[in-house]
Formats: C-alpha cells, sequence, structure tokens
C-alpha cells in the first residue's frame, strides 16, 4: 500500500539534495518518478528547479496556488505511468494540495514523499507542514545542527548580521538570509561567528605533507 511521507528539517540539512537521490534511485531502477517543487521560489533563473547548495538541480513541475495537483499527477500517470511523486518545498503548498497528495496515495496507489520545513523563523508552522503533520502516514526528521554543533531546531532569519523575530512569513533565500540554530542560540540571537569556510581534511593534510 502506498503511503503520504512528510521528511522535515530545518534549512541546511540537504533535503534538495535527499530529493534528487530519491529520484535518482527510481531511474536507475527503471522507475518512474515525478517530481514537484514551489512556484515561489524564486531564488533561480526560472521556478520548476530543484537545486543544492553544493550544486546538484533538476528539473520539477512548479506548484501554483490554484493548482490541483491530483489532476496532474493523474494525466502523468495515464501517459506514462508514475511510480513515486517527490514534492520539495512542500512547506508551502496549501490545504487543498494536501488534501489531494492523500488522494494520489489513497486512489492511484502512487507513494509520495514531501520535504520541506517544519516552521518558519517565527517557529509557526506552515500551511503545508501543519496539514502535512495531520494528514501523513510517516513523519521523518532530517537532523542537522547549530554552529555550536547541538541539534537545530529553528530557522532564524537574519538581516544585516542580526537574528529578526518579526515580519512576512516567506521571503525567499538561501545562506545569506537564514540559517539553522539550536533553541539557546535562536533565543539569544546568536548566529555563527565569521570563520573561514571548512575544506577538506584530506586536502589540508596533503597541504601539512608537501609544506614539511
Amino acid at each position: 500500500m502506498a503511503q503520504l511521507y512528510f521528511r522535515y528539517s530545518t534549512m541546511g540539512a540537504g533535503k534538495s539534495i535527499e530529493v534528487q537521490k530519491v529520484a535518482f534511485n527510481y531511474e536507475e531502477r527503471g522507475q518512474n518518478p515525478l517530481i514537484f517543487t514551489s512556484s515561489i521560489d524564486n531564488r533561480f533563473a526560472e521556478s520548476g528547479i530543484v537545486a543544492s547548495r553544493i550544486g546538484l538541480s533538476r528539473r520539477a513541475i512548479p506548484v501554483y496556488d490554484d493548482m490541483n495537483i491530483f489532476e496532474v499527477i493523474k494525466e502523468y500517470n495515464d501517459i506514462f505511468g508514475v511510480d513515486a511523486v517527490i514534492i520539495d518545498e512542500c512547506q508551502f503548498m496549501k490545504k487543498h494540495h494536501i488534501q489531494e497528495l492523500t488522494d494520489v496515495v489513497d486512489e492511484l496507489n502512487i507513494p509520495v514523499m514531501c520535504y520541506g520545513l517544519r516552521a518558519d523563523f517565527r517557529n509557526e508552522l506552515f500551511e503545508g507542514s501543519y496539514w502535512l503533520f495531520a494528514l501523513a502516514d510517516k513523519i521523518e526528521e532530517i537532523k542537522t545542527i547549530c554552529w555550536c554543533g547541538k541539534k537545530a531546531l529553528t530557522n532564524a532569519r537574519i538581516v544585516d548580521g542580526k537574528v529578526v523575530y518579526m515580519g512576512e512569513q516567506i521571503f525567499i533565500g538561501g545562506n545569506e538570509s537564514y540559517m539553522p540554530l539550536c533553541r539557546k542560540h535562536y533565543k539569544e540571537g546568536k548566529i555563527m561567528p565569521y570563520r573561514e569556510k571548512g575544506e577538506d581534511l584530506i586536502i589540508r593534510y596533503e597541504k601539512l605533507k608537501k609544506e614539511k
């Protein structure tokens, strides 16, 4: 029996990498995954792109507020056969989208895997996340860490180098505008001190050997 999965995390946990990895695994076995992402994510030149911070990307169907996602999936399934539906940025979906995804699972018997954020920078649930917590068959957390090494629980919005707690819920950004923080550092408003980006330890070791 197909199921509806909700895999959530803070930002920077590798959700978009996971989306592409799962899709690749299906395709490698000769199966047909269908990928969706939010239409409001404008970080890239065009909507309908799932992209990770390490440079991996692939096309996806953008989800609009008035889209009937069940009908879109049904059309693809009637033509090609769909073995799995994979959704990135599912927190931006509306209540009716989540209800339609339950129909995909229950009527079409197609598994649906949703990846997204649990809550916004104010620690309030997104609409899509709220309804996935209510309706998903399985809920899984993808963990990442705060700069201090503790588990990250919040998506802090950073403006002019400071954590802010007020503003519009939806504001698309990348590393320059959000940072995953543990609860303590979120409440204290402490962000990562400046430090050089980490380098591969093997490369660092080889450099040291050459310098000797």
